[in-house]
């Protein structure tokens, strides 16, 4: 499961209205769940082991009984990747989103990656 897939099971999950989701576990979603855990647009998040498979439990996060993910767009895909130099690096909704971007020092927000000066692959932006 790729993290697209996750994210959108977490979108999903919210917009059903659900309190928590479990998603197969792989390192990109772990990382990916605890930088939208960080920045706190999910409450929580825990690794699972059920009948020797591993899962992520992800706590969900609303805001006055609202989502706190409405969007989610996807910039890199797989039939198309986009890098970015730390440059081109821009706030998202005027700094009131997130992007994620993959940088040979890993995963790390927008923000983080110009304070450090790495670009990378541009995965996604959220708000």
């Amino acid at each position: 499961m790729t993290y697209i897939k996750f994210l959108n099971q977490i979108k999903n999950a919210q917009a059903a209205g659900k309190q928590s989701v479990q998603a197969p576990f792989s390192k990109l979603n772990l990382k990916v769940a605890k930088i939208l855990a960080a920045k706190k647009y999910l409450k929580s998040v825990d690794k699972i082991s059920v009948d020797d498979k591993e899962y992520l439990d992800v706590g969900l996060l609303y805001k006055n009984s609202q989502p706190a993910i409405t969007h989610i767009k996807l910039i890199s895909k797989p039939g198309r990747r986009i890098y970015r130099r730390y440059g081109d690096l821009r706030a998202v909704r005027q700094g009131f989103g997130l992007a994620v971007i993959s940088t040979s020092s890993g995963l790390m927000t927008n923000k983080e990656a110009r304070k450090n000066k790495i670009g990378g692959e541009y995965l996604f932006e959220i708000y």
